[in-house]
């Protein structure tokens, strides 16, 4: 039975939400496999074993993709294997809250580019209070942030808009979830490099591959899958700013898993960003046209 078209908003945001929940924790339990396996190898191994589980469940025939949706699929997954590789270089070397702050920079950013209502930017400036907060707080605050560290956020910033853009190009272009099989591959393929060492150390001690597939599930196959759903029911640029939740839901992994403090001014900052992902929630339905629930995503350029 098809979805009434005035409940498809309010999936979306659930989606969003599931999304935020689910990556940090993912990305909790990678960090504990850092010391053995480092954070590219990691993100090899979490990349590898998703697409080989989305391969089995959806089973993609892409034989019959034209050039576009080639295109689209290759290019996701070159922004699914740099802004992964990226962040986890990152969270190696700057705590998760802020870190998933900083880098939040890029989907922040990519909402202000697409907003058309003085609402929309009214939230994105409160978003980006939020993010200035957490950031003032890793850098006064017990734990200074590495300057390696903030580089390597800052390219991962640059590789998550992209993601965003080119998530919402596959959900046009390729129904189902078989874009996003075949954007896992090309990113576990672009990822081989790295990943041979760390298979050979993985196969002398196995309980490693455990940790591994359990991020993988929740840092892969269960957000990706949520944002593609989420990204044909919702515009970009409230998308975007939705995905405010995730430094809240990251410093609360970095609380309950790594031990990560979580100071007076790194939650007024998750307080900001929480308001902003309410008031952006409560225009969604404001945005719906008279065909339909949304406007659809802007395509890029061929």
């Amino acid at each position: 039975m098809q979805q009434p078209a005035s409940s498809r908003p309010l999936v979306g945001v659930a989606l969003v939400v599931g999304s935020c929940a689910s990556l940090p924790f993912g990305a909790a339990v990678a960090a504990q496999l850092f010391p053995k396996l480092g954070p590219w190898g990691v993100t090899s191994l979490r990349v590898a074993i998703a697409a080989l589980l989305l391969l089995v469940i959806v089973r993609p025939r892409p034989r019959s993709w034209s050039r576009q949706q080639w295109i689209a699929a290759v290019l996701f997954g070159v922004s699914l294997a740099a802004m992964n590789g990226f962040f986890y270089a990152a969270i190696d070397r700057i705590p998760l809250g802020p870190a998933v702050a900083i880098e939040f920079l890029g989907p922040l950013v990519l909402a202000a580019v697409l907003t058309r209502r003085l609402a929309d930017a009214v939230w994105v400036g409160i978003a980006l209070v939020g993010m200035a907060l957490l950031g003032v707080d890793g850098m006064v605050g017990a734990e200074p942030l590495d300057p390696l560290g903030i580089v390597f956020i800052l390219i991962a910033a640059g590789f998550w808009a992209m993601y965003i853009r080119m998530s919402a190009r596959v959900g046009a272009l390729i129904p189902g979830t078989s874009g996003l099989s075949i954007g896992l591959v090309v990113a576990a393929v672009l990822l081989l490099p790295v990943g041979v060492p760390t298979s050979l150390v993985v196969a002398g001690e196995p309980d490693l591959l455990v940790l591994a597939a359990i991020t993988a599930v929740l840092s892969s196959v269960i957000p990706y899958t949520f944002e593609l759903a989420a990204l044909r029911r919702l515009p970009q640029r409230v998308f975007g700013i939705l995905l405010s939740l995730e430094p809240a839901f990251a410093t609360l992994a970095g609380w309950l898993v790594l031990g990560q403090d979580a100071t007076v001014l790194r939650m007024l900052a998750v307080g900001l960003v929480i308001a902003a992902s309410v008031g952006t929630t409560l225009g969604v339905r404001r945005d719906r046209r008279p065909d339909g629930p949304f406007t659809a995503p802007i395509p890029l350029p061929d």
